[in-house]
């Protein structure tokens, strides 16, 4: 056979060979693309769902913040407001009618018992005390008059030169003269003693707080309606300080017990003083038991009328745990306390409250000093929930 015609499809078929495994190299080539696309596929996939398994287990799991109660050591204070009062607090009347003279005291004036604070302006008294005078001037030359004659009869009589009826007419008409004598004497004193009450003097010492007058001005005696005090005088050293206590409470006050008070408008300061008296007895209308604190204000600094806070030292509690107000959930099966157990989950404990302190409360029972007590808890807490503690408050 000639080798020139076997050639060409020896070529053609060398040819076909090639064509053949380019495209296996091509598919193969798409092949492993293919899967790789499918395996960088699976990846994202599967790294999406971890992503989101964890999303979803971090909402479903609640971050919570917990704190410990302590063992009640006695050191929480009941803290209850009241209004400083002065010890003595007088306001001062006039006792005569008239016109003011002249004023001595303003208020923010220190006084002392006897000091004159003002002098009243009396014309009418004064008439009537020179009036009165003339009276008893002219009732005393009566009894004078009626002794003599009833001497002189007494002596006629001795005589039989006359009856004793007469004598008795007589001796009657000087015991009424002399009655009618004490009588005119006694209306004397009494405007005297209104010509004294000219002078407005101060009953004791102290401040005076209110003055209510000014020269000139028509003033009525007497602390009736239509009378006007002309001065309120205060005494500032001590000072008195009433104050409601309810009636849980009332068993944890005695008298000469020591009482911190506080005012805002000076932070940092404490002033002490003392229980002085206690009512002894719980009012029906507000089931509160008024106590008597005396406060001593040698500086002044304290001023009456002031509102201020009282503490008084709490007594401890037998096997009770003092814990913050936000711990509370308050639901219709009564006060309940979120614990965090040692798995995770949340439990809702009922608890017994005692004595309330304002920002803790004092738990007679349901939980623990080793129990995780969550802080403000979510209406929504439930028993069996997860949740996640991410920091701890330490107990006050």
């Amino acid at each position: 056979m000639d080798d020139s015609a076997s050639s060409p499809p020896a070529a053609a078929h060398a040819d076909h060979r090639k064509a053949i495994r380019r495209a296996w190299y091509v598919l193969a080539a798409v092949l492993l693309l293919l899967a790789l696309g499918g395996v960088r596929i699976l990846l994202l996939r599967q790294a999406r769902g971890e992503a989101l398994a964890k999303t979803v287990e971090a909402r479903g799991s609640q971050y919570v913040t917990v704190t410990h109660g302590r063992p009640d050591d006695g050191r929480e204070k009941l803290t209850l407001p009241g209004t400083l009062q002065g010890f003595v607090e007088s306001p001062i009347y006039a006792r005569s009618a008239g016109y003011v003279l002249r004023w001595n005291k303003d208020i923010g004036s220190a006084v002392r018992k006897g000091d004159v604070l003002a002098e009243i302006d009396t014309p009418e008294i004064d008439q009537q005390l020179a009036q009165a005078r003339a009276t008893r001037d002219q009732t005393a030359a009566s009894a004078a008059l009626a002794k003599s004659t009833f001497e002189r009869w007494t002596d006629l009589r001795a005589q039989d030169a006359v009856s004793q009826q007469d004598l008795d007419e007589r001796h009657s008409t000087a015991r009424q003269t002399e009655a009618d004598l004490a009588a005119a004497d006694a209306n004397v004193r009494r405007l005297e003693e209104l010509e004294r009450f000219k002078r407005i003097v101060a009953p004791f010492d102290g401040i005076v707080t209110r003055r209510n007058i000014d020269v000139g001005n028509l003033v009525n005696g007497g602390s009736g309606t239509t009378a006007q005090a002309l001065f309120t005088i205060t005494r500032i050293d001590p000072l008195r300080l009433y104050i409601n206590v309810p009636q849980s409470y009332s068993a944890l006050v005695r008298s000469g017990q020591d009482v911190t008070v506080r005012v805002a408008e000076m932070p940092g300061e404490r002033f002490e003083g003392k229980v002085s008296r206690l009512a002894r007895a719980i009012d029906p209308a507000t089931r509160t038991m008024q106590v008597e604190v005396t406060l001593p204000n040698p500086d002044g600094k304290l001023l009456p009328g002031a509102y201020v806070e009282a503490a008084f030292p709490g007594a401890r509690g037998a096997n009770s745990l003092i814990v913050p107000t936000n711990t509370l959930l308050f639901r219709g099966s009564g006060p309940q306390i979120a614990v965090v157990r040692a798995d995770g989950s949340l439990e809702l404990r009922p608890v017994k409250i005692g004595r309330d302190y304002g920002t803790t409360v004092e738990i007679i029972a349901g939980v623990g000093a080793n129990d995780a007590l969550i802080v403000n808890p979510s209406d929504a807490s439930e028993n069996g929930q997860k949740v996640k503690v991410v920091s701890e408050l330490k107990a006050r």
